[in-house]
């Protein structure tokens, strides 16, 4: 039994690009779907937001003489690349699948209703939200948090590729240490690293949960949405 019955999974775009630094990887992608798959196999109700990093920071040294404003929108056409890959692995695993884009593009996906994107997940679909808010300044991080907020999910999912929240950088301090449990206050009082300052705000003051898990530990997606005790929870 689930222990929650809407998620919002947050995923990063990296995730997409497997082994390479760059791109999709064909076959990190059907592992990903078969997971989340079997995770909606249960009931749950899912949405998605998936960042661009996999595309958009391999032309960022291009990028760094764009304006802001441009740089932005192109890491949000990003992230519906990723959402279409994503929507035609899970349809191979059998889930219907919606994309829902922030910026209106009618022969490639939805434009983001919140009524549509509920009423899809009460129907069993899961929904892919791309195009981040369509506003420049914000983050995947802070889109996911309002999509969240705005479907009434019981929990924002990050994934990750570490175990949770630590003290410090785990991938270059052997000693670091992780914390199971932690506050929004402690995430913005110390700088760490885990989303950015506005989205932990919105999550404080919404009293929005978000677990912090790594994905690359096969069977974490299911272990998440059943309650079992892994990653660090924000609360």
């Amino acid at each position: 039994m689930a222990k929650y019955q809407r998620i919002l999974l947050k995923l990063s775009g990296e995730v997409l690009a497997g082994r390479e630094s760059f791109g999709i990887d064909p076959d990190r992608v059907m592992a990903l779907a078969s997971d989340i798959a079997a995770v909606a196999g249960t009931g749950v109700q899912l949405g998605l937001v998936v960042g661009g990093g996999n595309f958009f920071r391999g032309v960022a040294a291009a990028a760094r003489n764009l304006d802001r404003v441009t740089a932005d929108h192109m890491g949000m056409l990003a992230t519906v690349i990723n959402a279409l890959a994503l929507q035609d692995a899970l349809e191979k695993q059998g889930v219907k699948t919606r994309v829902m884009t922030a910026i209106e593009m009618h022969e490639v996906a939805e434009p983001y209703i919140r009524r549509r994107a509920i009423r899809h997940m009460e129907k069993g679909r899961i929904v892919v939200f791309a195009a981040g808010t369509s506003n420049p300044y914000f983050s995947t991080d802070t889109a996911a948090v309002l999509r969240a907020l705005e479907i009434h999910a019981d929990i924002m999912a990050k994934a990750t590729r570490v175990d949770g929240v630590y003290d410090k950088d785990p991938l270059s301090n052997p000693d670091a240490v992780l914390y199971k449990e932690v506050s929004y206050l402690d995430v913005l009082a110390k700088a760490w690293r885990v989303m950015d300052a506005s989205a932990v705000a919105m999550c404080r003051d919404n009293q929005l949960p978000v677990i912090v898990f790594n994905l690359n530990v096969p069977g974490n997606i299911m272990r998440m949405a059943m309650g079992e005790t892994i990653g660090t929870m924000i609360h």
